[in-house]
């Protein structure tokens, strides 16, 4: 065991990071984060922690990449810049939790503000921004997913449960079980609730009845398939940053399994932190679809967007041999029609949309000359040899 004296000032050098996120928290306006904190004459309490120190906590933790409250409580007890910002204060992870969560809406509009000095440094020229999404897994089992009447028959017992236990206040004991008890009780009812709100959601859009399934522990998460492979439960994210200087300028969480539709809300969380639109913004095949090209025509912004390869083959039909595959299968424009390697004819037949914004264009050879039917996947619509072709069946 070691005591010493330290140097507070000292801890980190004088172009720390962490220096520069201290003075910038410090010049926004943080009234709607100190207007929850009340002084009341007579009554015992405890010293609140200034908003200033969480908001620089948490900025400079997400700027290391953490997003852990237990893991910055744990860094205030040793990392250098995490005392200095801290004083040598320790801070509970609960309370930055409870911080993150409470103060969402203020938090968003301080995150505007960051974003509104940044642009008017220069850091943030919007010339181009790069526009992708992901799924982030959530914490969440596969088998916490329930249907309807499984939620039905889990919420009332649960709210007999809470009407039971009565004023935790009034309960013998521990000061902190009663409490504690009740408090899991309510917040298990509450995402049942919010589980049947989801349920109630998705029978809106439209989704089959098989497919309803809400997880009890965290509804708003939906079983979508991997990068990698498989299925999970996840939450799909949207990021735009600007090319400058990689500077997120615009997250947003979805519910769709796909990117479709996705990139004009996305330009418009944009427009609402910055004030304007980019200059440009580049995209990648999945947030190519024909509504989105028209859409960024509308909005007057100059779109660089990922599109099929011409005759790149995604899933080669079982049994054909390379002699037959859609690259080697030729386009004549005059008649719109495509010549088999064999010789035989394939005349447009019409166009399948299968999914919004992707129109598949058939074209088949006429019955008794050749059992060949190419399906071409076009993004745009036009010109309709754009796209990728690959036979179903071809002849012997």
């Amino acid at each position: 065991m070691i005591l010493r004296a330290v140097d507070v000032e000292k801890l980190i050098e004088p172009e720390h990071p962490a220096r520069a996120i201290g003075e910038l928290v410090g010049g926004l306006d943080l009234s709607a984060f100190r207007a929850e904190i009340e002084v009341v004459k007579g009554e015992a309490g405890r010293p609140a922690y200034d908003p200033w120190l969480l908001i620089s906590l948490w900025i400079y933790a997400s700027s290391e990449g953490v997003s852990s409250a237990r893991e910055v409580g744990r860094r205030c007890e040793y990392h250098p810049a995490y005392p200095w910002l801290t004083g040598c204060e320790v801070v509970n992870h609960h309370r930055l939790s409870d911080f993150r969560v409470e103060h969402q809406a203020a938090l968003d509009e301080l995150f505007a503000q960051v974003l509104g000095v940044l642009s008017s440094e220069g850091l943030i020229p919007l010339e181009r921004v790069m526009h992708d999404g992901r799924k982030v897994k959530a914490p969440a089992s596969g088998k916490s997913f329930r249907r309807e009447k499984t939620l039905r028959d889990h919420l009332e017992p649960a709210r007999q449960r809470v009407r039971a236990m009565g004023d935790p206040r009034q309960e013998e004991g521990s000061a902190g079980q009663a409490p504690a008890r009740e408090r899991a009780a309510r917040e298990k009812v509450e995402r049942l609730e919010q589980a049947r709100e989801e349920m109630q959601k998705m029978s809106a859009a439209g989704r089959r009845g098989k497919e309803r399934r809400v997880s009890e522990t965290d509804p708003e998460a939906r079983i979508m398939k991997q990068g990698g492979g498989g299925y999970a439960p996840s939450h799909p994210v949207q990021l735009s940053p600007d090319a400058a200087h990689t500077v997120i300028v615009g997250v947003s969480v979805t519910q769709s399994a796909h990117d479709e539709g996705q990139l004009t809300p996305a330009l418009e969380e944009v427009k609402r932190n910055l004030g304007r639109l980019p200059q440009q913004v580049v995209a990648d095949a999945g947030d190519t679809p024909r509504e989105t090209i028209l859409e960024m025509a509308e909005l007057q912004v100059d779109f660089l967007g990922g599109t099929v390869e011409a005759g790149k083959l995604r899933r080669p039909g079982r049994g054909v041999t390379p002699a037959f595959r859609g690259a080697v299968f030729a386009y004549e424009a005059e008649y719109d029609t495509y010549r088999c390697p064999a010789g035989k004819e394939l005349r447009r037949r019409g166009i399948e949309r299968r999914r919004v914004g992707v129109l598949h264009h058939v074209y088949q050879a006429q019955a008794g000359t050749a059992a060949v039917v190419l399906i071409g996947r076009s993004v745009v619509g036009e010109p309709r040899h754009v796209g990728s072709f690959a036979p179903r069946t071809c002849p012997s």
